[in-house]
């Protein structure tokens, strides 16, 4: 249940949701998000930590910037992000 709770959590903030379209068509930069959302990268990467740690998010190092994708290894997340994808415009991420 709290694993749930988390996740939920996670996406009812509309800064995490615009993350998650951003991550929809694949793996991105946090120098790209950043640039996308138009936040500073401090707020950018508060907001991937609590995806991150709702199991939403997986992340890699790259040099000094880290590279964020959709943790798509459980259905009901799969599915999530499906939901949220065909829910928000293009035009509301940026």
């Amino acid at each position: 249940m709290k694993d749930l709770l988390s996740v939920f959590k996670a996406l009812s903030d509309e800064t995490r949701l615009r993350i998650v379209k951003l991550l929809e068509n694949g793996e991105l930069c946090v120098c790209h998000i950043v640039a996308a959302v138009d936040m500073s990268q401090s707020k950018i990467s508060f907001h991937l930590k609590i995806l991150k740690e709702a199991g939403l998010v997986k992340d890699w190092r790259e040099g000094k910037w880290m590279h964020y994708r959709l943790n798509e290894s459980n259905l009901f997340k799969r599915s999530l992000f499906l939901s949220i994808a065909e829910r928000i415009q293009e035009e509301e991420i940026d």
